[in-house]
């Protein structure tokens, strides 16, 4: 079977030229200019990347962009007093604290701290319970990216038998509960992790697999149907002697074994993680617009 390749990169590219247009269009009106912070702590390599991503794509969308850096050693006294500034702060409309924190900061601590009407990564409960319930909200970030892949590229998910692998706070858990709701997914979800029985048998019968079990090439391809729709949230450094820094990006599915089975699926990278920081964007036009929170 021939597999169509979900393009996040070119489909983030699109979004972020309309999103630039729209806040051409507020500034021309006399409005302000979207303004989204981020929070770093310490060097971690993959959070390093996240936010420069998100830099750069706060520059192509045409919104004020400000990095606030600290040690590892920050205490969480500190650092609950910056969320506090940045709530207080009419001129930020939207700000991120980025995951994960070192050991001593209670993450939980720090999210409940975010005013939940800045909150654009939807990691405030009030976010997480609108999300549940269907109500006008910020959608995490992941989920997001993957819903308007699905339907940017016209994928059919009414009624179909959607496998959500992994149970995380910030793409399982939400995306499933997405996918099951009337106004977005309107599909069968049967969630999977590490202690499910039965798991390759689940994903067998699934028209549509989401991989976010954090362990690469754990998607094989006597776990996939025939014309099943594959996305994979997975990106695990793996060694690579033969890349010039020594690592590459590597999915959750066993890419070159699995694609031939399927209708569509995501590579990585340039699936799913593109759609990430293009939501994230989203989220902030969102929050300048007051759209959810008046």
């Amino acid at each position: 079977m021939s597999y169509q390749l979900i393009d996040g990169k070119a489909t983030a590219t699109a979004i972020k030229e309309q999103i630039a247009q729209e806040v051409k269009n507020i500034i021309a009106g006399g409005g302000r200019q979207p303004h989204l912070a981020a929070v770093l702590v310490g060097h971690d390599g993959g959070s390093e990347t996240y936010v420069k991503n998100k830099v750069i794509a706060c520059e192509q969308c045409g919104f004020k962009s400000t990095l606030i850096r600290y040690e590892d050693d920050v205490t969480e006294e500190e650092l609950l007093a910056c969320v506090n500034r940045l709530n207080d702060d009419e001129t930020v409309d939207g700000f991120i604290v980025q995951l994960p924190l070192p050991k001593h900061i209670d993450e939980q601590r720090v999210i409940m701290a975010i005013d939940y009407k800045k909150d654009v990564d939807g990691f405030h409960p009030i976010n997480v319970g609108r999300m549940a319930i269907g109500l006008p909200c910020f959608i995490s970030a992941t989920p997001l990216g993957m819903l308007t892949l699905l339907r940017h590229y016209g994928i059919e998910t009414s009624g179909k038998k959607c496998v959500v692998l992994g149970r995380s706070n910030i793409v399982g858990k939400p995306m499933a509960q997405l996918m099951m709701q009337k106004q977005y997914g309107d599909a069968t979800v049967t969630v999977c992790h590490s202690h499910s029985k039965n798991l390759k048998q689940e994903c067998r019968e699934a028209d549509i697999i989401i991989a976010a079990i954090g362990h690469p090439d754990f998607v094989t391809a006597d776990m996939v149907k025939e014309g099943a729709v594959v996305i994979d949230v997975g990106t695990t450094r793996v060694e690579d002697a033969t890349r010039k820094r020594g690592w590459r990006l590597n999915g959750d599915v066993k890419f070159d074994e699995v694609a031939p089975k399927c209708s569509y699926i995501t590579p990585v990278p340039g699936g799913v993680g593109p759609m990430t920081i293009c939501s994230l964007m989203k989220n902030t036009l969102s929050a300048a617009r007051h759209e959810f929170y008046k």
